[in-house]
Order: structure tokens, then C-alpha cells, then sequence
């Protein structure tokens, strides 16, 4: 459990948008814009076909992670559950919990990082298609109907501990999904102060 939270944490300190803006375009994102490190805030800042490879970075680290937790799963020697699948589903909550703890606070960038919704998303498609469709669903009818990103995010974080509860009924589990709805909707707090106020 330790081994796999480290990997997914270092995994989740990949911050694509943090990379390839200071390192490659050499002006960090963190200084522009809403100072988010996040994908929303690197396209309005930069654009361009760079902002693919930041897509790209913040999904294959959310796999990789999830992927660890997977494999975590396979090779557990222990009757923590009696039911294989299970396991295997609460390996894929943990391993995601640390990834995106490394993307929003990440130990190499001064522990300021990104928002999580794409390797949230990313890592919720890793879960289970139903808690995916439950939360890009709402994220993306938010989006296009209000144009408010912030708002679908929202909903994804706060949405996704109640889908998780549904699907997956085991204490531990819903736990973590509730860390980690609750992490992405804490993170979204400026946010939700300007939607309430109505300067979003």
C-alpha cells in the first residue's frame, strides 16, 4: 500500500501544464491567469498544439497510477476482503487518491499544482464506466449549457462520492471517494466564492 501510494504520488507530480510551461516554453502558468497549473488555465494562457501534450502528460499518469494500484491488487497476500474484485476496486480508489494529491500538491513545484479534473476523470474512466458517465456527463452539460468549466468541475467532484457510494457500498471505498470528490471540490473553492457572487 505504502509502495503503491508513493509511485501514484510521484506520478501525480508530473504536472503537464507546470512542465511544459516552465520547461519548455519557459514561463511558468503558475504566474498567469487564474495562477492555476491546470489544463483550462494553460490553454487560455498559451493555446497551441502544446496544450495536447499537457492532456497527454495528466492522462497517462492517472493511468500509470491507477495501473500500479492494479497491480497492488494482483499480488495482495492478505483476507483484507474475501472478494477478489473488491480489492481490486479499492486498489484503483487508492492508487488514484495519491495520484492526484501529487498533481494538486506537488512535492517538486512547491506543492502548488493543478485542480485535478482531468486525472480525476481520467482516473475515474479506470474505475468504472458508470461513475465516469456520471460525472464527465454532468461535467459536460454544465460546461456547454452555463460555459462555466468551474461549475461541470464541481459537479464532478461532488458527484463522484455519491456514484461511487452507489456502485461500490463498502466503507473503505467510499471513504476514499469521498477524500477525493472532496479534495477537488476544495480546490475549487475561489471558484464556487465567484459563481455564488456571480463574478466567475
Amino acid at each position: 500500500l505504502l509502495l503503491v501510494a508513493a509511485a501514484a504520488y510521484l506520478l501525480g507530480c508530473s504536472n503537464g501544464a507546470v512542465i511544459v510551461s516552465k520547461y519548455i516554453l519557459r514561463d511558468d502558468v503558475r504566474t498567469h491567469g487564474s495562477g492555476n497549473a491546470g489544463l483550462t488555465n494553460f490553454y487560455r494562457t498559451f493555446g497551441g498544439p502544446l496544450t495536447l501534450v499537457v492532456i497527454l502528460c495528466d492522462v497517462l499518469k492517472a493511468v500509470a497510477a491507477v495501473w500500479a494500484g492494479i497491480l497492488m491488487a494482483r499480488y495482495w497476500d492478505g483476507g483484507f476482503w474475501s472478494q477478489e474484485a473488491i480489492v481490486l476496486v479499492f486498489a484503483k480508489y487508492w492508487a488514484g487518491l495519491f495520484c492526484l494529491l501529487g498533481h494538486m500538491f506537488p512535492c517538486m513545484f512547491h506543492f502548488k499544482g493543478g485542480k485535478g479534473i482531468l486525472s480525476g476523470g481520467t482516473i475515474a474512466i479506470m474505475i468504472d464506466w458508470r461513475i465516469a458517465l456520471v460525472v464527465w456527463g454532468g461535467f459536460l452539460i454544465l460546461a456547454i449549457l452555463t460555459r462555466y468549466v468551474s461549475l461541470g468541475s464541481v459537479w464532478a467532484g461532488a458527484s463522484f462520492p455519491f456514484i461511487s457510494w452507489y456502485c461500490y457500498p463498502y466503507f473503505s471505498i467510499v471513504a476514499l471517494a469521498f477524500i477525493i470528490g472532496g479534495l477537488v471540490v476544495w480546490q475549487h473553492r475561489s471558484n464556487i466564492r465567484r459563481l455564488i457572487h456571480g463574478n466567475e
